[in-house]
Order: structure tokens, then C-alpha cells, then sequence
């Protein structure tokens, strides 16, 4: 199955956090990243006393079905000693099941495609990068991105 997630930090070495966090899902059994974004620098949405936040958006492979993914993701989140203190608070790993493919999930513990990720500029303009004519898995994005006021953004070459 193929999942698009992103992956968010603003606490510590930000661009370490992402490559680690890479590292541990492809470590995840029969799990490739497939491709990645640039990484991205954010404003936080939510919660606006923190620091700016470094973001990618990852494509990934696995034999995971959604919910075993979001458990993964979970696993991985508490390994780099994710603490949810403040709601959109700062952290040092975020990581997001946006899309799994074009499925459509309402459970108790995931909902894809994500419920705001068409509210999110730091998940819609990386989403270009891996989707140029902004479908993905039927989806017309651009709409969301040309709605959007603020949330800076700023692609990094790192």
C-alpha cells in the first residue's frame, strides 16, 4: 500500500529529527520511502508560541495495512520520546497518516485522508513537488493552496 505522511519537528536538531525519522521507517519491515519533498520551513499552525517548524512530506511503501501504519508511526514518535503536552504544541517528532492511497477511513484512532491537511499550506505545497499537477489519488489540492491566507513557508536547501 502506498501512504503519503508527513513528518514535522521544532525541538532540537530539526534536520537530525527528520533524518532519523526517515531512517526509522525504513527500517519498518517491507516499509520504503519511495520519495521525499524538500524539507520546508514553517510557521506553527495552532499553537503560535514555538518555534518555526522543518517539514517533509514522505511517499511510502509497505505491506502495512492503515491501521498497523498509524501504529508504526505512533512506535516511532515515542522512540524519539514524543511527549503530547500542549494540543499543536511543540515537538520533536510529528509524524502524520495523510493519504493511504485513495482509501477512506473513519475510525476511533485514524481518519484519512487526514481531517485538515487541506487546511495545512506546510502539507499542500510539498505535496506539489511529488504530485506537479495537484491530484493526488483524485483529489485536487490547488483549490486548498490558492484558499490558504498566511502560514509561511519557506523551502530550504539542506
Amino acid at each position: 500500500m502506498e501512504y503519503i505522511i508527513s513528518v514535522g519537528t521544532n525541538l532540537g536538531d530539526r534536520k537530525k529529527n527528520i533524518d532519523r525519522c526517515i531512517d526509522a521507517i525504513n527500517l519498518l519491515l517491507y516499509t520504503d520511502v519511495t520519495a521525499q519533498t524538500s524539507i520546508y520551513e514553517t510557521e506553527p499552525v495552532g499553537y503560535a508560541r514555538q518555534e518555526n517548524f522543518y517539514n517533509i512530506i514522505l511517499k511510502v511503501e509497505s505491506i502495512f495495512e492503515p491501521h498497523e501504519m498509524l501504529g508504526a508511526c505512533l512506535g516511532i514518535e515515542s522512540g524519539f520520546g514524543r511527549v503530547r503536552a500542549v494540543r499543536f504544541g511543540p515537538r520533536i517528532i510529528d509524524i502524520d497518516v495523510i493519504f493511504a492511497e485513495n482509501l477512506k477511513i473513519e475510525s476511533r484512532n485514524l481518519i484519512v485522508p487526514h481531517p485538515r491537511y487541506h487546511e495545512r499550506r506546510f502539507i499542500l505545497e510539498p505535496l506539489l513537488e511529488l504530485f506537479p499537477d495537484g491530484i493526488v489519488y483524485g483529489k485536487d489540492i490547488r483549490p486548498y493552496i490558492e484558499s490558504l491566507e498566511g502560514q509561511e513557508i519557506i523551502k530550504l536547501d539542506i
